[in-house]
């Protein structure tokens, strides 16, 4: 995982995206985080991957780490068919990821930029936000606008959803 997080932070670097780097035990789950003594817990996000019905669009969803995102109302914002958890198999061929490390950055290694990246309108508000750089022994904090910019450059799809 190092060596992700390594190219991570270069990627970052090279197109001058300001983040900050903490690192930690690995964590799993939001609670696991919410027990570390980080300042800005409440700037963190929950992540969550998922597929429409036919397996043809993928996207990686990121929230305010309290908020529950409801896949009925969800789909109809996306305009997509219906949409369930992805597959274990598909976070680790798609995004080199695994259960308990997704991360909005994981999209650095979607070469064919197949996963559409949503971000919760309501993270707009937030001057930064806590996520993992592709290894979940540490958070970046960057802003959304940052982490927006460099999806783009990357070549996949972006936007806003209010959840």
């Amino acid at each position: 995982m190092d060596n992700m997080r390594q190219e991570t932070l270069r990627l970052l670097d090279d197109q001058q995206i300001a983040y900050i780097l903490v690192e930690h035990p690995a964590v799993y789950t939001i609670e696991e985080m919410e027990q570390l003594e980080l300042a800005n817990l409440d700037q963190v996000v929950k992540n969550i991957f998922v597929r429409d019905d036919k397996k043809k669009r993928f996207f990686l969803v990121s929230v305010v780490k309290d908020k529950r995102v409801n896949l009925k109302e969800l789909r109809t914002k996306l305009d997509s068919r219906p949409l369930s958890f992805a597959s274990e198999a598909s976070l680790h061929e798609l995004l080199k990821l695994d259960k308990g490390a997704v991360t909005p950055l994981g999209i650095l290694n979607d070469k064919a930029c197949k996963v559409e990246v949503v971000l919760d309108s309501e993270l707009q508000t937030f001057d930064k936000v806590g996520i993992h750089p592709n290894d979940n022994t540490a958070t970046v904090w960057l802003s959304p606008s940052g982490l927006e910019q460099l999806v783009l450059n990357h070549g996949n799809k972006f936007t806003y959803v209010e959840i």
